[in-house]
């Protein structure tokens, strides 16, 4: 009867310690997901669009529109080339390269040990999603607008596309390396203010025209990196699916005189 006894408690001892251990996993299991959900929502708050971000860019371009039809702006144009023309600068096709210089200069830190805000892949997704946005913004404008350029050479002066990438470029430095270094995240614009500068000083635009290019290239990358959760899930569910199809395979087989085609699938 005693031996009985003990073998009930032992039965019992060893129900306990497991419906324990269920319990704990299932306790573990329950935190993680929340902890999962906690990030999700993380994530995305962190990527919402901030509406002060989008004040300055709106008072650029507003600014740059305004200058197409309002007769003292334009007179504003017309006068800062005039001051530019007497003063001779020397002309240089820097600009055409200093528009980049931001960008690079992100890819250069990061290789150099100096890390931003996201890894090479999600920084790639998002830079050359800002450099699409700021295209479909500028190219379109130019042939809708046919503006004529300070020098006469076409009508695709407004907006300016150089200060638009010029400016795209710094403000992804900024986006990248603000939370980590201030300073350091503000070292994109005076490449992008040279830019602007000299696409004037070159005769290539009116003072509009890179003011509103440099609005569009700061909305552009301030929507890169607001889109950018969206085309990473996006990306990754074609990731998964490729790997889906990657799983199964097809292969014709000749059996007794039979012809047919067999389906396999890794699971």
């Amino acid at each position: 009867m005693k031996k009985q006894f003990q073998k009930k408690w032992m039965y019992l001892a060893v129900l306990i310690s497991a419906f324990s251990n269920v319990n704990a996993q299932n306790n573990k299991d329950t935190i993680t997901v929340q902890e999962t959900k906690q990030d999700s929502i993380v994530g995305i708050q962190q990527n919402k669009l901030n509406y002060k971000s989008l004040i300055i860019p709106a008072v650029f371009i507003g600014y740059g529109v305004a200058g197409l039809s309002m007769n003292n702006l334009r007179q504003l144009n017309i006068s800062t080339k005039t001051e530019i023309n007497e003063h001779q600068p020397g002309r240089t096709i820097l600009d055409n390269y200093t528009q980049y210089a931001p960008a690079v200069m992100v890819y250069g830190f990061n290789a150099a040990g100096i890390k931003g805000k996201h890894n090479l892949r999600d920084r790639t997704i998002i830079y050359a999603s800002s450099q699409l946005i700021a295209a479909a913004f500028t190219m379109p404008l130019k042939y809708l607008v046919k503006e004529e350029r300070p020098d006469g050479s076409n009508t695709l002066s407004f907006p300016s596309g150089h200060a638009a990438t010029a400016f795209s470029s710094a403000q992804f430095m900024f986006r990248e390396h603000r939370d980590t270094n201030f300073w350091l995240s503000l070292s994109g614009y005076p490449f992008a203010v040279f830019t602007g500068v000299y696409r004037m000083v070159n005769d290539k635009h009116w003072l509009g025209d890179v003011v509103a290019g440099a609005g569009f290239g700061i909305l552009s990358t301030e929507l890169a990196y607001w889109l950018f959760p969206r085309i990473d899930t996006i990306l990754k569910g074609k990731d998964k699916t490729k790997n889906k199809l990657s799983s199964i395979m097809v292969m014709p087989f000749y059996q007794n005189k039979t012809l047919g085609i067999g389906l396999g699938k890794n699971f």
